[in-house]
């Protein structure tokens, strides 16, 4: 059997000549925005002002793209980084602060048992016997 793997995915389909859907929503809704205009403003005049100030606008979001990505995914991310601060400053006070406030909250815990440390000759002695796979043991001369 054979899979066929779909290919161009991240290509708008083109419905009216070179123009995605997309596009041509922007841009149906554009002219809309300057019909509405002419029509609230009831002069060729205003028509014509609101045309030179919605059309760069709208063919900049039907038609630019940065990076391969709409213009105003652009936008966001510049709307985005502004909000954000540029320098991000770690405060270890609040840190500690929040640490210690935990820790009051915790209950005691019970003490664990204490290590012995072992002498370096039975130590070296133990690796050998764990190196070696139980083969060489040292105490009994083996």
């Amino acid at each position: 059997m054979r899979f066929v793997t779909p290919q161009f995915i991240d290509i708008e389909p083109k419905i009216i000549g070179p123009i995605t859907a997309r596009q041509f929503i922007i841009l149906v809704l554009g002219g809309g925005l300057v019909f509405i205009c002419y029509k609230i403003f009831d002069t060729i005049i205003f028509a014509l002002v609101s045309l030179f100030i919605v059309a760069p606008i709208i063919l900049a979001f039907a038609f630019i793209k940065f990076n391969g990505r709409p213009f105003h995914y652009f936008l966001l991310s510049i709307i985005q980084s502004s909000r954000r601060p540029s320098l991000r400053v770690w405060r270890k006070e609040i840190i500690i602060e929040k640490e210690m406030d935990l820790k009051k909250k915790e209950a005691p815990k019970e003490e664990m048992a204490v290590r012995k440390n072992l002498p370096l000759k039975k130590l070296s002695r133990l690796s050998l016997q764990v190196d070696t796979g139980g083969k060489f043991n040292v105490e009994e001369g083996s």
